[in-house]
């Protein structure tokens, strides 16, 4: 390949942490990097990085992001010879290639035909089983009806996973383990299907037991040259949703390795498959070689930089040049992997409370380094997180020597990452990383599931809820200079009086009974005063008890980070819990868990709903979450319809509980709820 930049001007069609990383790339080629943004984007990371930007539309994907035509517009207005598309949005729509090649721009991916072939699941079995590529037992076609399905559902066998034709990243997904519950589910799958990618074609595939997620990153060139560069197992998910990824495979040995690299390489001649690409298989941890094919993506994955970092190189650089028609610089036999490498998500999503979608500002940013670490990061202090997009905010990677040397350098870089302002998943990660299983490499894609409840349980620690209370009481101020009368540390004239603190943390109060003297914080603990430091640091965070803690406030919410952890204190205590049945004198309000979009009002005024039945769905961030009844009762009062954006808190609709119901003894008690257990995210 040539050392000289292949293209002037390249437009990245994406947002967010992508958006940031081929921008980097593009930089260190010296080409000119283009951006596009919808309106709530307008002050983003990508944007500010980016060398020129245009404006694509209101924040809607529908709007902006996902509209071609202002796409192409945007990369004819800034004058680019080509379209880098990221992944999500526009990536594997093959209108965006064909619009492309229309308007004389290089499409950096591969060629419509196969995103056409690899799109569709049913068709893409087909062609892999003709060229030899091992695949899962299945049915479906794009004419069968849900009738027809569970009439073939015995022949596939349970437990069966049904996954819609078109799309992907585990939208629209359903384990099946008995023929009672798939009527239900196709229609649920079907209706999400059709939703999220306009097609409700469903397919139908056994379910491979104690499964594990391997996938193999493929380059073609226009030359005929085809070429692997290993496997990476991406097992630990939740709701088919990837969370860890690493590179090797702690399952696989050198000749299975092999193997299932010559399987993607046979996948991608057999599609005519040019440019960067990933061929996922499902392989099951009791049979590591009867490995199965899944899908092709075909795009750059998300997990792409555990390939680059053990393989030494870059793979968007690599998509420039073949798009350039260069031919692949390397042969198989030229390539070899060194080292092991882990990569962590981070996620707008708050695990302690069911893994919802969080929003916020970023109140406080620190994102680490050192040796091996290295971060894809689209966040900036002071930004803006909503619900619209994806909740992939960031990624941290580490490179070690071995697998657990990359471990631990992974553990300590997200010790050291701080997001206050909104709930992450950095904490759990963490906890993910010193599972037992997981150190030892025995993994699986119910791993995540079945450890989250532990890791998710036990509320801040004391140490956590003291700086919190510290932090509130001195007002985050490190002097007295406004004077003693404008604190909250219990300064009275002669002496130091006691404080009560309280606050609601992770749905729970919590409160603390404390007083500062001077460069020292005294609490009392069951009747014990307990003594120990306190100070402000030079950087803003707060040394309690020789420990440090990221401190930001926000209102009367005081946020406190430590070892990548954060947690929310919020003062006076609110009424009630968020998404749940309220207690006024006409019923139960049923309220939205989290900001978003109402999807589906299951329900009218007048009608009787039964414990846990669904009352409102609602979407964000590619989520949908059920809203439950609390209990037996009569619907009041719908006061939302489809497509309302609600707040958090919002209320839904009101409760009347019925008068045969056993437990009403005049308290409509706060046991409602919601479920995202038929629900899937997208990544």
């Amino acid at each position: 390949m040539s050392s000289d930049p292949p293209f002037t001007t390249v437009l990245v069609a994406n947002r967010g942490e992508i958006a940031v990383r081929i921008m980097r790339t593009l930089r260190a080629m010296g080409i000119r990097a283009a951006a596009v943004h919808s309106d709530a984007d307008s002050d983003a990371r990508h944007v500010r990085d980016a060398d020129v930007a245009v404006r694509l539309g209101p924040a809607p994907a529908a709007e902006s992001y996902l509209r071609i035509d202002r796409v192409i517009e945007a990369a004819l207005a800034v004058k680019a010879e080509a379209l880098h598309p990221g992944y999500g949005f526009l990536s594997e729509n093959p209108a965006l290639p064909a619009a492309c090649a229309e308007a004389g721009i290089v499409f950096i991916g591969p060629p419509p035909s196969a995103i056409e072939a690899m799109g569709d699941k049913i068709r893409a079995k087909a062609m892999m089983a003709a060229a030899g590529v091992r695949v899962v037992p299945g049915a479906g076609d794009a004419g069968m009806a849900d009738e027809d399905l569970v009439g073939v559902a015995d022949a596939v066998g349970y437990p069966l996973l049904i996954k819609p034709s078109a799309g992907g990243g585990g939208k629209g997904m359903r384990l099946v383990e008995s023929s009672a519950a798939l009527p239900a589910e196709l229609a649920a799958a079907r209706r999400e299907a059709f939703g999220a990618f306009g097609d409700g074609t469903l397919l139908l595939e056994h379910f491979v037991e104690r499964p594990r997620h391997i996938e193999v990153q493929v380059l073609a060139d226009t030359h005929g040259n085809v070429v692997h560069l290993g496997e990476r197992e991406c097992s630990l998910q939740r709701r088919h949703q990837k969370i860890v990824e690493e590179a090797p495979s702690p399952l696989l040995d050198d000749e299975q390795r092999a193997a299932l690299g010559a399987q993607a390489v046979a996948a991608a001649r057999a599609c005519g498959y040019v440019n960067a690409g990933t061929v996922e298989f499902i392989a099951s941890g009791l049979d590591p070689g009867a490995a199965y094919f899944m899908e092709m993506n075909t795009r750059l994955q998300v997990e792409h930089p555990v390939t680059e970092m053990v393989w030494g190189v870059d793979l968007v650089e690599l998509q420039l040049r073949i798009a350039a028609g260069q031919a692949l610089p390397f042969t198989q036999a030229d390539l070899a992997p060194s080292g092991h490498a882990i990569e962590a998500r981070v996620y707008a999503e708050d695990p302690v409370a069911g893994f919802l979608p969080s929003s916020g500002t970023v109140l406080r940013l620190a994102e680490p380094g050192g040796p091996g670490v290295r971060v894809d990061s689209g966040l900036l202090p002071g930004a803006e997180i909503g619900t619209t997009y994806d909740p992939l905010l960031a990624k941290v990677i580490a490179l070690g020597s071995d697998r657990d040397q990359a471990r631990q350098r992974l553990d300590n870089a997200l010790a050291e990452t701080t997001v206050l302002g909104l709930a992450t998943n950095i904490g759990l990660v963490r906890g993910l990383l010193a599972d037992e299983d997981v150190r030892a490499g025995r993994l699986d894609t119910g791993l995540v599931e079945r450890v989250a409840p532990a890791l998710t349980a036990g509320g801040p620690p004391p140490a956590v809820v003291r700086a919190a209370a510290v932090a509130a009481l001195a007002s985050a101020a490190p002097t007295r200079a406004a004077g003693p009368w404008s604190l909250r540390d219990g300064w009275r004239l002669g002496q130091h009086a006691w404080a009560t603190w309280a606050a609601v943390c992770e749905r729970s109060p919590v409160q603390v009974a404390l007083r500062l003297v001077g460069d020292r914080v005294e609490q009392l603990v069951a009747g014990d005063v307990i003594g120990v430091s306190w100070r402000w640091a030079d950087d803003g965070t707060l040394e309690v008890g020789g420990r440090s803690f990221a401190v930001a406030h926000e209102g009367r919410t005081v946020w406190v980070g430590s070892a990548g952890s954060a947690w929310s204190f919020a003062e006076p205590l609110p009424r009630r819990p968020a998404g749940i049945a309220g207690s006024d004198p006409s019923g139960g309000t049923v309220t939205s868990p989290m900001p978003g979009v109402v999807v589906t009002v299951h329900v009218a005024a007048g009608d009787e709903v039964a414990e846990r039945q669904p009352v409102v769905s609602v979407e964000a961030m590619k989520m949908e979450h059920a809203v439950l009844a609390p209990y037996d009762a009569t619907v009041s009062e719908v006061l939302v319809v489809a497509g309302q954006r609600v707040a958090l808190d919002e209320p839904l609709a009101v409760l009347a509980r019925r008068r045969d119901d056993p437990g009403d003894n005049g308290d409509n008690g706060d046991n409602g709820g919601n479920d995202d257990r038929n629900q899937e995210e997208s990544g």
